[in-house]
């Protein structure tokens, strides 16, 4: 099963979820949205949101490939980019961090880890671009796929609470912490890979 994550673009914006692509819950603040909604225009509005982020940020989600077959994606930006992020009681996103505003994967395709694959990726991403932090409001109560992330699921890939609600608790995954486990593991294949190359060969008979 060949996996792979490629960074989203107006390109591959159709392998998102119908649902999803005209979703803008995050990019517009809840005014705008429910305009958008009524005009008919929210598909635009987010292929909008998302040029402008990609044009002046960089990139701004990953879509998860099976196969060849798109199964998921996963979108982040800062706070200054997430209007809705400030309409939450555990607001404000810490000033160091990147939201990690929503993810998704097909049925069919959970469970097999694939979204941990998407948060080591993302903190990947980040990690080379110098931030410190990822954050999401999880969703306490969590029942079907919506654009809140379930807290359970952050928490068991790491995250942490840092400001407690009874629905939509702030998370925080330090990436400080995911960079130090890294170079730790880095640096013991090295000794290890070390080790091997340098034991001499065997000499014929």
């Amino acid at each position: 099963m060949g996996r792979r994550l490629v960074p989203l673009t107006l390109d591959n914006l159709q392998d998102l979820p119908k649902r999803c692509r005209s979703c803008v819950f995050w990019e517009l603040d809840p005014v705008s949205g429910e305009a958008a909604v009524k005009a008919g225009t929210p598909a635009l509005e987010k292929e909008s949101w998302i040029s402008a982020v990609l044009l002046d940020w960089g990139s701004c989600g990953r879509v998860v490939y099976v196969d060849d077959v798109p199964v998921g994606f996963v979108l982040y930006a800062p706070p200054a980019y997430v209007p809705r992020s400030t309409a939450f009681p555990t607001s404000p996103i810490s000033p160091d961090a990147v939201q990690l505003m929503t993810g998704f994967i097909v049925p069919g395709y959970q469970g097999q880890g694939l979204g941990r694959v998407m948060v080591q990726t993302v903190a990947k991403d980040l990690l080379r671009r110098d931030f410190k932090a990822i954050e999401a409001f999880g969703d306490v109560r969590w029942k079907e796929p919506a654009c809140l992330l379930p807290a359970d699921h952050l928490l068991a890939v790491g995250f942490k609470t840092v400001r407690q609600h009874p629905t939509s608790p702030r998370l925080r995954l330090d990436l400080r912490s995911t960079l130090s486990w890294k170079e730790d593991v880095e640096m013991a294949l090295d000794r290890l890979l070390g080790a091997v190359q340098k034991e001499p060969a065997l000499r014929p008979l």
